[in-house]
């Protein structure tokens, strides 16, 4: 009616009704659209599946962390690539800095003399330098070295077909370790054909055994043989871990030498004491109040396990004990010990060699390991780097046992062996 008035507000609430009223609409069809299309538009039914060929999400979700996982192994891989070059680099550098001391230490020994600094800060020089690589020596050997060693240094038995088995125990373990570098000298025919079988590097070498040596027994004289044979490895330039062939390696050993030295040898001895050095008090009743005399004991170094630099002192070694084993009836061992400890005396010049006594557990014989450790209640955990069956006749038996307990985890593989020798 004209002139009429709405009451206050009235359409005003009525639009606020209309606008509360689409947002409620609003909501509920947003609300089933939702419960309807789980996934949005990227859909095509209501009814869980989000392909056209109709396969369900769950085989979605499937593949999806198939794909992760296989992601994943291929990082693993490459990880694993990748430690291995990382170990490579820091044994590699490991060596460098060895190199890099032993060379600021003879650069020590050449420079002018220089003004001594205080008590505890002088030093000697116990890294000799090395010698000047002569391949016009043994062209043949040279061109072969070139391939087999790594870095300047192998491996190197000795042997011929009488030992075979031992021979065969010897490189397997030593490939077991990932070594590749190591070489046998093939004293005949038989043994060199046997290592070419079996993808081992060979070296074909005729040797004489001097009639000094005849009667010392096999073993021994063909050990006698080594010292001379040794020396043109030195003349070309190598470094040389000197190897009989009664030892089982476990570990890789190149990464537990020091190469500050001309001779680093593994020991006959069973302690601290006897393999490191000792004072030993000798007793003359005699004398009186003098009768107590102290001297100076090590036990000798193995001459089957040991790593001999290129270094003038050390082809010296070498010349000293192969003249000696030629003119005397000789053991090997205690000839090399001679000349490496002896000193000057009258009518005798001592040999000025630097030389490193070996971790006795790392580089172990077989006296410590039957008579002592494997008594040890902490045995199980503990691998040597190297065993040598020097101190038991019954090497083959015991290689196997060595190769039975720690390779294929036999846990009573050395029980039945006695401590020392039944012969």
């Amino acid at each position: 009616m004209k002139g009429r008035k709405d009451p206050l507000g009235l359409r005003g609430a009525t639009r606020d009704y209309r606008i509360v009223y689409a947002v409620v609409i609003g909501l509920t069809l947003g609300a089933l659209w939702a419960y309807l299309r789980p996934h949005g538009m990227s859909t095509s039914s209501t009814f869980g599946y989000d392909r056209l060929d109709g396969s369900s999400s769950k085989d979605g979700a499937i593949l999806s962390l198939e794909s992760k996982v296989a992601m994943l192994e291929r990082e693993v891989k490459r990880l694993k690539v990748e430690n291995t070059e990382l170990a490579q680099l820091n044994l590699k550098n490991a060596l460098l800095e060895q190199e890099a001391a032993a060379a600021k230490k003879q650069l020590k020994a050449v420079s002018p003399p220089v003004k001594v600094g205080p008590p505890g800060t002088v030093k000697s020089m116990r890294t000799n330098q090395e010698v000047h690589p002569d391949e016009s020596t043994n062209p043949k050997l040279s061109a072969l070295l070139k391939k087999v060693a790594v870095n300047g240094e192998l491996i190197v038995g000795i042997s011929n077909n009488n030992v075979r088995d031992m021979v065969q125990i010897w490189f397997e373990s030593i490939k077991r370790v990932g070594v590749t570098n190591y070489l046998v000298v093939a004293l005949d025919d038989e043994i060199a054909s046997f290592c070419q079988d079996h993808d081992v590097p060979v070296y074909r070498r005729d040797a004489t055994i001097s009639k000094s040596q005849a009667g010392t027994g096999a073993n021994h004289a063909i050990s006698g043989l080594k010292f001379h044979l040794l020396r043109e490895f030195l003349v070309l330039g190598y470094s040389i871990l000197l190897s009989d062939v009664d030892i089982v390696y476990l570990q890789n050993p190149f990464n537990h030498l020091h190469r500050d030295c001309d001779v680093e040898s593994m020991s006959d001895g069973f302690d601290n004491t006897t393999a490191y050095g000792y004072d030993d008090v000798m007793t003359d009743p005699s004398m009186g109040w003098s009768r107590y005399a102290h001297t100076m004991r090590i036990w000798v170094f193995n001459s089957g396990l040991f790593y001999i630099r290129p270094t003038v002192p050390s082809i010296e070694l070498l010349d000293r004990v192969t003249a000696k084993l030629t003119k005397e009836k000789a053991w090997d061992q205690a000839v090399f010990n001679e000349e490496l400890f002896n000193p000057s005396h009258p009518g005798y010049e001592g040999l000025h060699a630097s030389r490193r006594v070996l971790d006795f557990y790392l580089f172990m014989n077989s006296k410590v390991l039957f008579k002592i450790l494997r008594k040890e209640k902490d045995f199980a955990e503990y691998k040597p780097v190297t065993i040598h069956v020097n101190y038991h006749p019954d090497k083959y038996d015991r290689m196997l046992a060595i190769v039975e307990y720690y390779v294929k985890g036999n846990t009573k593989a050395l029980q039945r062996f006695p401590d020392g020798s039944e012969r």
